[in-house]
């Protein structure tokens, strides 16, 4: 009942102007990512990692564009494609503009830990001196990376262009037993734009059983797919056992934000709803898996950012 993660951080000096537009962050540091990403890791006269013969071993393919479809060991059923072990945090840098100088820095949760894969990401994000960041491709420099643990204190591995302390990583590891003591109240801050679906459409607010099994299933694949196997538990009992709970309060709001893919050039929305809801019921077994949700996000499009969440004991 354990699911590990390798926590990011990312610090950067801008050497040209930089300007994270509202809501867009993350998708322009994870567009940039891709394509600095797919030139080191793809072969020249590779066309698509859907159709590349060498996609089984590609890392490109397997952290990118990792695809059910073409997958070489069976991954969960009803999935098109497989979620991206990374997820990025971001929303710090939304509206933010940064002059020649100015340091700063971005979050990224990475589900799969072994170290070649730590290896690429800084890789990746070093060379985004020469190609540059936004819409203005301004050029940046990046000063450090570092681990984080629980409470977001940080381990440098790599700094003045060397990595160091890799080896002797030890990942985030999060206990996902129930607590040790009874929880009847809790409140849940909804960070970001998050869209969770329940019986095959969105859900308009966050009731706890769509909630809870969303992130249960989120968690379970993430672990089936890059760590030690699907949650050892009965998925059915779990999600009776949500319903149980009720929601006491509920204050979210729907925000609209679109993004434009340079590849397909087609408008897509990364908006959802964001606020707070409190549930009251026995939580004393959902508190870790909303715990982890932190850092895993919820619902549809976690890998922009999108479902960050952050949970509350409410004292009785």
């Amino acid at each position: 009942m354990l699911f590990c993660l390798e926590p990011l951080r990312f610090s950067f000096v801008a050497r040209e102007p930089i300007h994270f537009p509202e809501g867009k962050s993350s998708n322009i540091l994870r567009g940039a990512f891709g394509i600095i990403f797919r030139g080191i890791a793809c072969l020249p006269h590779c066309q698509s990692a859907q159709s590349c013969e060498h996609r089984a071993t590609c890392p490109y393919a397997r952290l990118f564009e990792p695809s059910a479809a073409t997958a070489t060991t069976p991954g969960p059923s009803g999935l098109a494609d497989h979620p991206r072990p990374f997820v990025f945090r971001a929303i710090h840098l939304d509206g933010q503009t940064f002059s020649p100088g100015q340091p700063f820095h971005f979050d990224l949760n990475l589900f799969d830990t072994n170290p070649a894969t730590i290896s690429y990401f800084i890789l990746t994000f070093a060379q985004l001196a020469r190609h540059g960041l936004g819409a203005g491709r301004g050029k940046v420099d990046l000063t450090s990376v570092a681990t984080l643990n629980e409470n977001e204190e940080a381990t440098l591995i790599y700094e003045n262009g060397l990595i160091r302390n890799q080896p002797h990583l030890s990942p985030l590891t999060l206990d996902l037993s129930a607590a040790s003591a009874p929880i009847s109240r809790l409140r849940v801050k909804f960070v970001t734009p998050t869209e969770l679906k329940g019986a095959h459409q969105l859900a308009s607010r966050p009731d706890f059983a769509v909630l809870a099994t969303r992130v249960r299933d989120r968690i379970s694949t993430l672990r089936e797919l890059y760590g030690d196997g699907p949650l050892p538990i009965d998925f059915r009992t779990f999600g009776d056992r949500a319903h149980s709970v009720t929601m006491t309060r509920c204050h979210v709001y729907n925000i609209d934000v679109q993004r434009r893919s340079s590849r397909t050039g087609q408008t897509h929305s990364i908006g959802g709803f964001i606020g707070e809801a409190e549930y009251q019921g026995d939580l004393t077994e959902f508190f870790p898996y909303l715990r982890a949700a932190k850092w895993t996000g919820v619902g549809r499009q976690t890998v922009w950012g999108k479902g960050q969440i952050e949970t509350f004991i409410i004292p009785c």
